[in-house]
């Protein structure tokens, strides 16, 4: 029982658990607040026929809450029937209040529509006051910049670039941060860096237009440049002259103030009137317009650029100091070539020199320094080069002139010049060089135009001609009656007249060579010197080589020599006073004429001795001896007697010449001794050689007598004095040689000859036992050849044996003298 009772209590409770999850699931969807899933989930996951079941309870539920809603129903219904009647009864006069609330509304529309209207009017009115206050306000932040870029604009049209620069610093720091908010603002902001950039581009353009400009005019500034210089100097120099003159004339100085610029008045107005026909002289900034570079100068500096600027300038301007210093192929040719050269370079650096002193910092002392230190170099190599082909000596002083001209305008600007200076020293040299080849030219036609004679003078007129051309002077001769003769040809005063031509070219280029006169007293002589010791003595030493110069103009030319020299006393004279230098100076050279002529005369002479020779190997060259005749023709040779009777007569214009001056006698003396025994020792050595020639193997006993005449005629002229002077038998001596050589084979005396061998007091002391030994061999054998029977013969076997041992005899000599030396 009790455990029925305990079973069914179980049952009950899990009934009554059943029905409590139920209704927590209806209330849990009555409340819509939780999902529902979860809820049914429970519900239909316990019994199989919890669906039935729960189903039940739901509508257990639903016909209580109807029950519920029926008694509320019955309860509200008399109150809402009670509404609704009071609703009907409220409609009629809601109907007449809504046509009055119309009406009223409709009236009240009508009368507020006109205040509508002004309210709208007024509204709009103070919106356009406000509008306009804050615009006129705009408008007053706007206008400045406005005004400032409209500024801008007509700066830019007008090309006044750095005062548009100017401008737009204004508008970028000052006025548009004010109203860069608007859209205009940031155009023109966006405008104002290519406005820049076309300012620098523009003054670009106009930097190489400025460039281009001066490269054009560089030669006419240049010009204009050397032109002002050279006249400067004419001008201080006239100046200084005139001022010199009246220091001695002007005691007081407050008068000489007032005459020197009285006189300087009269020098300009004289400079003024000899230009009066001329173009008016320019200076470098009225040729060109230096505006470009100054304002690019200041553009770039306002951008910050100025160092961009100022290497771009120095850069263009190296480019065309190149092409300014690269000289024409040509311009050696003429004078106006270098001209121009010069030009362009001096108005390259005047520009340079300008632009240094109008500008800070675009172009420096030290970059205008090295530009000039790079082209000196360059114009120093040119002239160097292209004055080496110059021949003119005019063209060189010309040059010389405008490099001179060139130099001092370039040093009124502040470049240092020394170096032209020193390359006109070797400019100097070559000048010298081309004046020795013109007159080596002048010298050569002097030469072949004199007829090397004594100059003839009819008159006392004719005489002081020549006197006044050439320094002469000979007592003798002027104590003797016109006409009369000059001992010199017309050559030495011509000559004379040219040396001095000579010096005062040589002058020429040493003015305005800044030098003094002791420097230039020494370059004048030294000059000379070259002009007397090279191309006189180069001109004379061809002259005397000439063949067509005979043995009368040789002498004629030693006399002219002699007088030459003696003028170089007047010549020395002559550099002096036109130096002011004295010649007791220590370091004044001397000239070398001396030297000079005298070695002319030696030439001269030696060519006499020479000739004299020569014409006596033509003489002897026509000899024709029958070597093998048996006896003498019983005279001399013709080919003998007529070399005689030239040499007779060639010696006796030696004696013709004048003699009026002792040393002229002197020398005609003693060159005519010296040519007459240089002939005789010359013919004796060619008789002797042609005893001797090897070609020669025969001689016979006649042909020695035949030769012994023609040397007893060459004794007899030796002793007939053919010029006079010679002591004793001096002459005679010069064909010792050969008398003793044939009076040993003519009187056949050969004991005596080798008895008397090598002693002081032999007969035959200068007979050399080769030499006889030759002669004597030859002999034997054409006596062997024309004897052919003189075997037969008793004396002609005793004359051959004594020949075989005389030969013997002389060839032992020959032999002892060898093995002594």
């Amino acid at each position: 029982m009790a455990r029925k009772s305990k079973s069914n209590m179980s049952e009950q409770y899990l009934e009554e658990n059943k029905d409590q999850i139920y209704e927590n699931a209806l209330a849990e969807i009555q409340s819509f607040e939780l999902p529902l899933g979860t809820t049914l989930r429970s519900v239909y996951d316990d019994q199989p026929n919890a669906h039935q079941r729960f189903m039940e309870k739901l509508d257990a539920c639903i016909r209580n809450h109807d029950r519920e809603i029926e008694k509320m129903c019955n309860f509200h219904h008399q109150g809402f029937v009670d509404a609704i009647t009071e609703l009907l009864k409220v409609r009629a006069d809601a109907e007449k209040l809504k046509v009055q609330v119309t009406d009223t509304n409709r009236r009240l529309q009508d009368a507020g529509k006109e205040v509508i209207a002004q309210t709208e009017e007024i509204i709009r009115c103070r919106v356009q006051q406000r509008n306009i206050t804050t615009v006129v306000e705009k408008l007053q932040l706007c206008l400045p910049v406005l005004e400032m870029y409209s500024k801008l604009k007509e700066q830019m049209n007008v090309k006044r670039y750095y005062s548009a620069l100017k401008t737009m610093e204004q508008l970028e720091n000052l006025y548009l941060p004010r109203v860069s908010q608007y859209r205009f603002c940031q155009i023109m902001i966006e405008n104002l860096p290519k406005l820049r950039e076309e300012i620098k581009e523009i003054s670009m353009s106009d930097l190489k237009d400025f460039l281009e400009s001066i490269r054009k005019h560089s030669d006419r500034i240049g010009e204009t440049a050397m032109k002002q210089a050279q006249q400067q100097k004419t001008f201080s120099t006239t100046l200084q002259k005139q001022n010199n003159v009246n220091y001695g004339r002007n005691m007081h100085l407050g008068r000489s103030r007032i005459l020197e610029s009285k006189n300087e008045i009269t020098l300009k107005r004289t400079f003024e009137e000899d230009d009066e026909h001329e173009e008016e002289v320019l200076t470098a900034q009225d040729l060109v317009d230096f505006s470009p570079v100054y304002r690019c100068l200041h553009i770039y500096s306002v951008l910050g650029d100025g160092e961009i600027f100022e290497n771009y300038y120095r850069k263009q301007r190296r480019k065309q100091a190149r092409l300014v210093l690269q000289p024409q192929s040509s311009m050696h040719e003429t004078v106006e070539g270098y001209r121009r050269y010069f030009s362009q370079i001096v108005g390259f650096f005047v520009v340079e020199d300008h632009i240094l002193h109008v500008t800070q910092g675009l172009v420096t002392r030290t970059y205008t320094d090295e530009l000039w230190n790079m082209a000196l170099s360059k114009i120093i190599a040119v002239l160097r080069t292209h004055s080496s082909y110059c021949s003119d000596p005019d063209l060189v002083l010309e040059l010389k002139n405008l490099i001179v001209v060139f130099a001092d305008t370039l040093q009124g600007y502040g470049f240092p010049v020394n170096r032209l200076f020193d390359l006109l020293f070797e400019i100097r040299d070559q000048y010298n060089e081309t004046l020795l080849k013109k007159w080596s030219g002048l010298f050569r036609d002097i030469f072949e135009a004199d007829n090397y004679s004594p100059i003839p003078v009819a008159n006392e007129e004719e005489y002081k001609i020549v006197i006044s051309k050439f320094p002469f002077q000979d007592p003798e001769l002027d104590k003797q009656s016109f006409p009369k003769k000059l001992p010199m040809s017309q050559s030495v005063p011509q000559i004379y007249i040219q040396v001095k031509e000579f010096i005062y070219a040589s002058l020429k280029f040493s003015e305005s060579l800044h030098r003094s006169s002791t420097e230039i007293d020494d370059m004048l002589r030294k000059s000379t010197n070259l002009l007397l010791t090279r191309t006189l003595s180069s001109c004379l030493q061809n002259l005397i080589k000439k063949p067509h110069i005979g043995l009368t103009e040789l002498v004629q030319i030693i006399i002219n020599t002699t007088h030459l020299e003696q003028a170089c006393k007047y010549l020395e004279d002559f550099i002096s006073n036109i130096t002011n230098i004295s010649q007791v100076t220590v370091h004044t050279a001397r000239l070398y004429g001396l030297s000079t002529f005298k070695d002319a005369r030696h030439a001269a002479e030696g060519e006499i001795y020479m000739k004299l020779n020569q014409k006596i190997d033509e003489f002897i060259q026509i000899a024709d001896y029958d070597w093998t005749m048996s006896e003498s023709d019983g005279r001399a040779s013709g080919y003998l007697m007529d070399l005689i009777n030239f040499l007779r007569s060639t010696f006796q214009v030696f004696t013709h010449l004048p003699n009026n001056n002792n040393d002229h006698a002197a020398m005609s003396g003693k060159v005519a001794q010296t040519a007459c025994m240089s002939a005789c020792q010359h013919l004796s050595t060619s008789l002797m050689q042609m005893l001797l020639d090897s070609e020669l193997k025969q001689i016979s006993m006649g042909a020695i007598q035949q030769f012994n005449l023609d040397v007893i005629q060459c004794e007899l002229f030796a002793s007939s004095e053919p010029v006079p002077g010679f002591q004793g038998d001096t002459l005679q001596l010069a064909f010792i040689d050969l008398r003793q050589l044939l009076d040993l084979f003519m009187v056949w005396d050969w004991s005596t000859y080798l008895a008397d061998y090598g002693q002081a007091t032999s007969k035959y002391l200068r007979v050399n036992p080769s030499t006889a030994l030759t002669l004597l061999e030859k002999m034997r054998d054409s006596s062997k050849k024309n004897n052919i029977f003189a075997q037969f013969r008793k004396n002609d076997r005793d004359k051959q044996k004594l020949i075989e041992t005389v030969v013997k005899q002389l060839r032992s000599l020959v032999n002892g003298m060898s093995q002594h030396t």
